[in-house]
Parts: structure tokens; C-alpha cells; sequence
């Protein structure tokens, strides 16, 4: 219900530019999880998960965290602390020094605008 016509509009033209970005998970050709977010410089901030199958999203997060850390990003933004983001390391931080990670990172060169499908 949140996912409003111009928040449509915005991914897409996001995605057109190579910012917005997926990472799906599919079991036997059917999409059972992933999630989305948005990139800039060596930042990517993570806007929504999903999952039909169990765990399925967090295979999604593992496999965009493996590549991230093969870009050098230095920052996933998760919005907010869950037990499963905290398992998987997340910490929260000062609004301060947030601010000053988001100001570094998005100052680097962007990470190639097409991430491409991965047989991973």
C-alpha cells in the first residue's frame, strides 16, 4: 500500500539512470524473494525486502552484500536495526557520524550502472 504511483515513477526513472537496483531470488523460475534500494557513490541505501519462501530475502541481502564488499561500498544503509540485520551485523549509529559516512561515500565514483544478473 505504500508503493504509490509516484514512488513507481521515481524507481524507474532511478533505475533508468543506474541508481535503483533489485536483487531477486528465484526457486525453480519463480521470484520467492529479494529486496531493493538506491545507490550512490560507494553507498547503498536499502529501501524494502521481501520474501514468499523462508530466508529467501536474506539470500537476496547475502548476495548484495558479497558484491558490495567486492565494490569497496563503505556503507548499506538498512533504515532500521531488525535481529536479523543485527545477526548479520548491523549496528546503529549517531545521526552525526551517519551523516559524515553518507557525505564520504557519496563523494566516490559510482559503482557500474548496470549490475547485471549474476549466476550466483
Amino acid at each position: 500500500t505504500w508503493i504509490t504511483t509516484d514512488m513507481i515513477n521515481a524507481y524507474e526513472k532511478l533505475h533508468q539512470v543506474g541508481s535503483a537496483h533489485s536483487v531477486e531470488t528465484f526457486l525453480d523460475d519463480e521470484l520467492v524473494g529479494g529486496l531493493y534500494g538506491v545507490s550512490a557513490g560507494r553507498a547503498f541505501f536499502g529501501e524494502s525486502m521481501f520474501h514468499e519462501v523462508s530466508d529467501s530475502s536474506k539470500i537476496a541481502l547475502w548476495a548484495l552484500t558479497d558484491r558490495l564488499s567486492e565494490w569497496e561500498f563503505d556503507l548499506i544503509d538498512c533504515q532500521m536495526t531488525t535481529p536479523l540485520l543485527a545477526s548479520l551485523g548491523a549496528r546503529e549509529i549517531q545521526r552525526e557520524e551517519f551523516l559524515e559516512k553518507v557525505r564520504l561515500s557519496v563523494a566516490k565514483e559510482n559503482a557500474p550502472k548496470n549490475w547485471g544478473a549474476s549466476s550466483s
